[in-house]
């Protein structure tokens, strides 16, 4: 329902009204019901499995309705879409939990690390961001789901992890899933599947920078330059790119950071109510909402290439969050926790384990 809900304002987006003061109020109260919220459920010392089971759910199902906006939003560079969804979505939540903590110093202890950290948040979501605008939704989905892979891999030499013949077997079915949907000739290769791809890698690069670092930087820390990072490369490059739109579009772009803000607040509750075992193979649901969406918004369609090869990725990240459940000490994809999130806040586990 929110989906045709969204759809049909876009449709209409011309004939929106011009002042938008009872959003911006609606939209502040939002944000400090989302901080008091998170309060009580982080307090809660009994928490429910199946409650952060369906935190997940939602809040995966938010970052798909997320990405159709910057689907719809296509006609508009990354670095415009993402400046403004930055000062309406991530900005206020991010600096909420900064200013929150009882630390008052973001001096990095490990400055080369965050920066590279940084570095990677801003260009995973800017190729990801431009890789919805031009491709399928599925195919978009698939090459992001390439992450868990990549983690797995970028583990041993900056993690000291070991990859034995299981998790090297799923690390190469899930890169034969991606082949199986791409079918790869030079006529079907675009430019935008080597931005999703590269954006993967730097979602993993992040992720696994993140795991290292643990618990050496602070939250504030952490979350303060890729948020710096982004606002001061997007600005820049809106420079150069900026495009006229009407009120209605801004608003869009705006509504892309609040819906990635409560998804990330939807996460956050996940985590905190459920084992990361649980709640890191529902990012896969995004594929259903992938098929749905594209299908409905974009008339996108499927066949079964496609499917045997979404598959195959899936089965193929399943197998090594299981392996690394079983016998992993560093579990660099479950302490790692979205791939989506890596400019977000560190999340703590019910399990109560170190910031990832």
């Amino acid at each position: 329902m929110s989906t045709l809900v969204v759809y049909r304002t876009w449709q209409n987006r011309n004939s929106l009204p011009s002042t938008p003061q009872f959003c911006w109020h609606g939209y502040t109260v939002f944000v400090v019901c989302v901080v008091s919220e998170t309060r009580l459920v982080a307090s809660n010392p009994h928490p429910a499995p199946i409650s952060g089971v369906l935190f997940a759910l939602v809040g995966f199902a938010v970052f798909s309705l997320q990405d159709a906006l910057v689907k719809l939003l296509g006609n508009y560079s990354a670095f415009q879409v993402l400046f403004f969804a930055m000062l309406f979505g991530y900005v206020p939540f991010s600096l909420v939990q900064v200013f929150d903590r009882t630390e008052r110093s973001f001096r990095p202890n490990n400055p080369g690390w965050v920066m590279l950290r940084a570095y990677c948040a801003v260009t995973a979501v800017c190729l990801v961001f431009s890789a919805f605008t031009v491709l399928p939704f599925v195919q978009v989905y698939v090459l992001i789901f390439t992450a868990p892979l990549l983690i797995s891999l970028l583990a041993v030499p900056m993690l000291g992890e070991r990859i034995h013949l299981y998790r090297g077997f799923a690390i190469l079915l899930g890169f034969l899933g991606v082949l199986v949907v791409l079918r790869p000739s030079v006529e079907s290769i675009h430019w935008g599947h080597f931005a999703a791809l590269i954006g993967a890698f730097h979602i993993a690069l992040g992720s696994v920078i993140s795991r290292r670092l643990g618990s050496t930087e602070q939250a504030g820390t952490m979350m303060v330059f890729p948020l710096l990072a982004n606002i001061l490369v997007c600005g820049v490059g809106l420079i150069f790119v900026y495009k006229p739109m009407p009120l209605a579009d801004l608003a869009l772009m705006c509504l892309t950071g609040v819906l990635a803000m409560i998804g990330q607040y939807l996460l956050l509750l996940a985590y905190r109510t459920a084992p990361a075992a649980l709640v890191a193979p529902l990012q896969y649901s995004q594929l259903v909402w992938a098929v749905i969406l594209g299908y409905f918004l974009f008339s996108e369609s499927i066949d079964l290439f496609t499917v045997a090869g979404s598959t195959i990725t899936v089965l193929a990240g399943l197998l090594i969050v299981l392996r690394e459940v079983q016998v992993s000490r560093i579990q660099p994809n479950l302490r790692s926790r979205n791939v989506r999130g890596v400019a977000a806040a560190p999340m703590r586990s019910s399990e109560h384990d170190e910031v990832a």
